[in-house]
């Protein structure tokens, strides 16, 4: 049987539950043990799909096709998981299954109920979760007091009387603020958040407390009498300068050995030298490079978590840092692209959907392309790349089905009938399917042409990719614009769905209709990243040396 660790939060949301879970999950790994981590979410949605970006975030894509929580690309970044439709369960998806149970007559002759059969529901799907692990990390979305999370945290308290108090662990995370006015930190809060989930039956096992400095002794004393703790169970977690320092200042508080302790795990001395080196390279790097990032989400920066993040790994690969400039597609609509994007060392399409802001993505890519800019498009960027070839290239009147139905050439368009190679069947979609169903979600084969940029990253032939997409490259233009300098780099083993399209006469211009982003980690940063980054640098540093030799007298060296 695994053992079992909930993470709570209190107080207000984003403390970074999802962060603490990530971060305990890599400590137990490097610790020896097998790790997964799940994510309990109290919103009603099914899943956060159909949710916008600006609610929510962004949405995780896994390999078996799960729109997912954000949380469980830190799972999967800080740990060696690879998550699944079974590492997210939302209130929606509880109680759409419980339905469903009782409309086919699993419940005859019950009353159905919050209590035992939603509880009975989540605590199934916890266990559901775990695959010969010795730990499973359940975290729970929202915060103590929530009327939303009430099942859940019932389910979670029923957990230890089910698998024995030697098996269940419980970790909550609140908040310790600092007073300026007064000049200390303040204890009342993470008192109250304890006692609100003692009252519904849950004593905390350690507690993290987020801080902006660390906490006194006596602090910890007198928040350790007031919750019913051990000193040692009272865990500073003091805000650091990049999220891939927490493991290692939750490794100087203990709390791994802490956690092995209390559940009786076996465990070997940790080693985390290659945490220690991805931090130096993050806070310390030799090297800086500008990606000006083009989209229509960058008010909330979570819009592009994964994206985001990959880039810091693209740039720990080549030791170096990698300053982020926000720029909204709209406002390039409005001004023109040379304004936001004269300083950019390379520039970055990301994903979406909808009109909005969709020609000043075309022409930011316009300009990356005369420029002579390192491009990197994907999913969506791959298609406003083609889109932009398409018209101010090869001539055509271009534009994708998704923006214009009548569209004198579309491009891009909905492809209503292809093989499914992770299904082994034939899809079919067309406008009138549910949204998710026209999605071509989780990961596809890919066959990628020798000779291209895509084999320089990657180094092999086929490759797996994740997909969150409608629309499609339309085979019928392969042949135009192929013949004007885009090549279709990458495809499906059947050749029929266009996977990387490289324009051959640029430093490094590629488009993926896959999302890269979500298989990155720091400790293994993806290809294409690594690539962008390491091509960025490169014209960085080949548009340095101009300016320094065109600075110089004739006959100077």
């Amino acid at each position: 049987m695994p053992k079992f660790i909930f993470i709570t939060g209190g107080v207000l949301s984003s403390l970074g539950k999802g962060i603490a879970a990530a971060s305990i999950g890599a400590l137990l790994e490097a610790s020896g043990l097998k790790v997964t981590i799940q994510k309990l979410d109290p919103y009603i949605n099914v899943d956060p799909g159909t949710l916008s970006p600006f609610q929510h975030g962004e949405v995780f894509v896994t390999d078996d096709g799960a729109e997912t929580d954000l949380d469980l690309g830190h799972y999967e970044r800080f740990t060696h998981i690879r998550t699944s439709k079974a590492n997210n369960f939302t209130t929606g998806k509880i109680y759409y299954n419980v339905i469903s149970k009782e409309r086919r007559g699993d419940y005859l002759g019950d009353t159905v109920q919050v209590v035992p059969h939603i509880t009975d529901e989540i605590k199934q799907a916890i266990k559901s979760v775990s695959n010969d692990d010795d730990v499973v990390i359940v975290e729970i979305g929202g915060t103590v007091g929530d009327i939303e999370s009430q099942p859940f945290l019932e389910a979670i308290r029923q957990m230890r009387y089910d698998v024995g108090k030697e098996n269940c662990l419980y970790v909550h995370l609140t908040l310790v603020p600092y007073i300026k006015t007064s000049g200390e930190l303040k204890t009342k809060p993470t008192q109250h958040s304890v006692k609100e989930l003692r009252a519904i039956g849950i004593q905390p096992d350690i507690l993290l407390c987020r801080t902006d400095r660390l906490i006194p002794p006596e602090a910890k004393r007198k928040i350790a009498i007031h919750c019913n703790l051990e000193t040692d169970a009272v865990i500073n977690a003091i805000d650091v300068d990049t999220i891939y320092e927490v493991p290692l200042a939750l490794n100087a508080e203990g709390i791994e050995q802490l956690i092995v302790t209390k559940l009786k795990l076996p465990g070997r001395e940790i080693e985390l030298a290659q945490w220690k080196d991805i931090v130096r390279k993050v806070k310390e790097p030799k090297n800086k490079v500008v990606i000006a990032i083009v989209g229509k989400y960058v008010g909330l920066k979570d819009s592009y978590k994964s994206l985001s993040e990959a880039l810091i790994h693209g740039g720990i690969a080549n030791d170096c840092r990698v300053d982020f400039q926000w720029v909204d597609s709209e406002d390039v609509e409005v001004h023109g692209p040379g304004q936001y994007l004269s300083e950019a060392d390379g520039i970055l399409v990301p994903g979406g959907f909808g009109y909005r802001g969709i020609e000043g993505k075309i022409e930011s890519i316009r300009y990356a392309r005369e420029k002579k800019i390192p491009y990197f498009g994907i999913c969506l960027g791959m298609q406003c790349a083609v889109i932009e070839f398409a018209r101010n290239v090869c001539g055509l009147k271009a534009n994708s089905a998704e923006f214009d139905l009548n569209a004198q050439a579309p491009v891009i368009y909905l492809m209503e009938k292809w093989f499914d190679f992770r299904k082994g069947r034939i899809e079919e979609r067309s406008e009138g399917s549910n949204k998710g169903g026209t999605m071509r979600l989780g990961a596809y084969p890919c066959v990628i042409e020798q000779n291209t940029k895509a084999f320089a990253a990657y180094k092999q032939k086929e490759i797996s990719e994740r997909h969150r997409h409608r629309y499609e490259f339309n085979t019928a233009y392969k042949g135009v614009v192929a013949r004007l300098g885009m090549k279709i780099s990458g495809a499906s083993p059947d050749g029929e769905l266009v996977e990387i399209v490289e324009i051959e006469d640029h430093p490094w211009f590629l488009g993926c209709q896959f999302h890269p982003e979500f298989k990155s980690r720091p400790t293994e940063p993806h290809p294409l990243f690594r690539a962008f980054i390491e091509a960025s640098l490169r014209e960085k540093s080949s548009l340095f040396h101009d300016e320094i030799s065109e600075m110089r007298e004739p006959g100077q060296r």
